[in-house]
């Protein structure tokens, strides 16, 4: 997993920038949450086997509370938690939470 820490609002520029040549993901995680913390851990397992070139930009939204609010003004959709954002040419293309996020879909959407 080619994982980068998002703790800045800054940082948007480069993921939109980044997601012109390549899809990116979002991971918003509370590290207060079981389901957060479950979600993470099953998309740990599976995506170097599934999709190892995506990049996850990881969001620990009770540290950096304001970046995490920041994601929702500038891509334009509702704060979940935990949550998952794909991002191609520097728009959301899909979003999940909970329950929801898998790998699998993630896939998807990498080989469409």
């Amino acid at each position: 997993m080619i994982l980068r820490p998002l703790n800045d609002s800054s940082q948007f520029e480069e993921i939109d920038q980044l997601s012109e040549h390549q899809d990116v993901v979002i991971f918003k995680h509370s590290t207060r949450c079981v389901i957060s913390a479950m979600a993470w851990d099953r998309l740990q397992r599976e995506w170097d086997e599934q999709v190892p070139e995506v990049p996850v930009y990881f969001l620990d939204l009770i540290r950096y509370r304001a970046t995490s609010n920041a994601v929702v003004s500038h891509y334009g959709i509702e704060h979940e938690s935990p949550q998952l954002i794909f991002i191609r040419n520097g728009m959301v293309h899909y979003q999940t939470s909970h329950n929801g996020i898998n790998v699998k879909d993630i896939k998807e959407l990498v080989d469409a």
